[in-house]
């Protein structure tokens, strides 16, 4: 899986690859990020990017420009979807992180300011995803939320072939969320683990870890 990431503020996102299982994932090959600065792509003398909107009102909006190029640049090079991080999106679950895991190639763009001129939704974005209701400065953390949940789900990217298929909401779960997890010692400070999960009896303790799921609602 191949991910481009379009920001103003490529130092927020390049960190992140370097730990944990998007490590893993990069360093295995079965994952590999591309970070853009769009303002590389800005043709002012000063590399800006945003003006104010007309019609007025307060902030400032990315400019058609700058996208329009970057947007295809990167395009020469991955042909997956444009997604773009905005309110007005689809919410962002499971099941969308499921779709996304199945493409070869993905193109996140992240905005800024009051968000990016309307043009470039209706020419260059195919997708927009909402992480949540909820408004922050920029696209980077939303984009990286959808890196990170639809990275996990690709095969050899976890190191088991199996381990996402019992987590919360996927498929294996049925929409559940995961029951208790217990481990060493079983009892601590006088809580205990519950005697069925030291029991050895298998057949008993898939039967109360489906007991104890969860509702998410």
């Amino acid at each position: 899986m191949r991910f481009d990431i379009l920001t103003i503020f490529p130092n927020l996102v390049l960190p992140y690859f370097e730990d944990s299982i998007l490590k893993r994932g990069k360093d295995s090959g079965d994952i590999e990020f591309h970070v853009h600065n769009i303002r590389d792509y800005s043709k002012d003398k000063h590399n800006k990017v945003d003006d104010t909107p007309y019609g007025g009102g307060a902030g400032m909006l990315m400019t058609c420009q700058p996208l329009f190029d970057a947007i295809r640049a990167v395009k020469k090079e991955n042909k997956g979807p444009v997604i773009f991080m905005s309110p007005q999106g689809k919410r962002f679950n499971q099941e969308k992180a499921n779709e996304l895991s199945k493409l070869n190639e993905i193109i996140l763009l992240c905005g800024r300011y009051e968000g990016i001129d309307q043009r470039v939704r209706d020419e260059l974005v195919d997708i927009e995803i909402s992480t949540g209701d909820f408004v922050l400065p920029g696209g980077e953390l939303p984009a990286l939320t959808i890196i990170d949940a639809v990275s996990r789900l690709i095969p050899g990217v976890l190191g088991a072939e199996d381990s996402a298929h019992d987590d919360s909401f996927s498929e294996g779960m049925d929409g559940m969320l995961e029951h208790p997890h217990y481990t060493k010692p079983a009892e601590f400070e006088g809580l205990k683990v519950p005697d069925v999960l030291i029991s050895g009896d298998h057949g008993k303790i898939a039967e109360w870890r489906k007991t104890n799921r969860k509702n998410p609602n």
